[in-house]
């Protein structure tokens, strides 16, 4: 436990209504939580339910109901971002901001120390007043942040943003490597969509940076310094890093099913591929995929989901496939224990998506890693591992994006191969890097976020 008076130290955390936010403001409450601190998590009951059984200490961290208001455009009943599509998330911001008489109300009865929040720009004016103190935990990677939501980007408040401005990073932005590229940009061209009643993305997360007492970020120094010390000098404001909070190793064992068959391969020899719980390919992708994982000669365990217009992975697989691979290779359409697969001593190799979570998993992994972004942030997350890191390999996709099984294949066998110098390369840096970031730097990094949050109030 902290200090005596840390149990009389109360934090209030407000995330926005997504589970990709929820989860780690509950991880990272856990961690406080450890330390003897009192946490009430304000979030909608649905997300309570299928959040409860991630709160490791009820007696420290207590859930607050917030009702969220129908809003005309958001479907009825709708409390998170998995009850709606990704293009009325705008309608959700709305409603999160017609919380803030709940919200206002909870801060005057509960009177916390300070308060975490990330996509409620309209916090500090309620604790402010108050002499409450505001934290902006933003839960993605510096990289994301610096690209994009800075001051500097001088993104336009009254037409969208174009891929020609998004071309060239904002002034002092510290990489050459972490960049998008070509077609990728598409991916930033969201900023200048609405996202609430008369407000851009770009406007209400700058803005809930802009007016916080310290901003924090879920990542390390050692990793993102440079994009750090950037977002730092952008608003001129302290930054706080917590590491990447991941989940306490789980005590539970792997699945017997995959346990078993894992087993009947020599160490080091399967390749693993998962792309997280958003990812959902076109069917045709999806074919291609599995037929490159063939085309490897590699034992493999594919962990996705059932491609669009699928019910079943199974449906899905191209014919004569399950045939060809039997014995070596498993295509699986449920939830698989990730960090449980890569620890297993069969497993070499981890094809990912690079979503923030998995990057950590397969950095503090002893696996292979070959790189298969989707998304914005994920093509940065590559960047970082794949050209400045020099950890992973990043698969060469088609100008269209098309993954082809040649370009998959070649990856895979590239840094599977212990001769190839592509491989000795990526595995004598992550052996390095994975002496850097082990579990004593992560849990130093939840001591000086306290450390520093305990100045900002004394």
């Amino acid at each position: 436990m902290a200090e005596t008076d840390s149990s009389e130290f109360r934090i209030l955390m407000f995330p926005w209504f997504a589970f990709g936010h929820m989860t780690p403001y509950l991880h990272l409450a856990n961690k406080l939580a450890q330390k003897g601190y009192r946490i009430t998590f304000a979030t909608p009951q649905k997300a309570i339910n299928q959040l409860q059984h991630l709160n490791l200490f009820p007696d420290f961290i207590s859930f607050h109901v917030i009702t969220v208001p129908s809003v005309t455009g958001l479907p009825p009943g709708a409390e998170t971002a998995s009850d709606v599509p990704i293009f009325l998330n705008h309608f959700l911001a709305i409603a999160l901001d017609l919380t803030r008489d709940q919200l206002e109300s909870l801060v005057t009865s509960i009177k916390p120390k300070f308060i975490i929040y990330d996509a409620a720009y309209w916090i500090p004016d309620v604790a402010k007043p108050l002499g409450i103190k505001t934290i902006n935990f933003n839960v993605v990677s510096a990289a994301s942040i610096a690209i994009v939501l800075v001051p500097a980007r001088n993104v336009p408040t009254d037409r969208p943003i174009t891929m020609e401005e998004l071309a060239t990073p904002p002034p002092g932005y510290p990489s050459t490597s972490i960049v998008l590229r070509g077609t990728e940009l598409e991916t930033l061209l969201f900023v200048t969509n609405p996202f609430g009643a008369e407000m851009t993305f770009y406007e209400r997360i700058t803005l809930s940076m802009k007016n916080c007492d310290v901003i924090s970020i879920r990542t390390c120094y050692e990793v993102e310094g440079k994009l750090c010390d950037y977002i730092s000098s952008q608003y001129q404001k302290q930054v706080l890093l917590t590491g990447p909070v991941l989940p306490e190793d789980s005590k539970s064992s792997l699945d017997e099913r995959w346990g078993n068959w894992l087993a009947g391969f020599e160490p080091g020899s399967v390749v693993f591929c998962a792309f997280g719980s958003q990812i959902i390919l076109e069917m045709a992708q999806f074919r291609e995929l599995v037929l490159a994982f063939e085309l490897t000669g590699l034992p493999f365990f594919i962990a996705l989901k059932p491609p669009l217009g699928a019910e079943t992975v199974e449906e899905a697989l191209p014919e004569g496939f399950e045939e060809r691979v039997k014995g070596r290779g498993v295509v699986y359409g449920g939830w698989v224990q990730q960090p449980l697969v890569l620890a297993h001593p069969s497993v070499g190799c981890f094809v990912s998506h690079c979503g923030f979570g998995s990057m950590w998993e397969s950095l503090l992994s002893d696996c292979q890693i070959v790189l298969v972004p989707h998304l914005g942030d994920q093509i940065l997350n590559t960047r970082l591992l794949a050209d400045e890191m020099k950890v992973a390999v990043e698969v060469k996709k088609e100008e269209n994006g098309w993954i082809s099984k040649e370009n998959l294949s070649e990856a895979i066998k590239s840094v599977m191969d212990k001769e190839s110098e592509v491989s000795k390369l990526v595995m004598e840096n992550h052996k390095k890097w994975r002496e850097v970031i082990n579990p004593n730097l992560m849990n130093g990094y939840i001591d000086k976020f306290l450390q520093g949050v305990r100045e900002l109030v004394s």
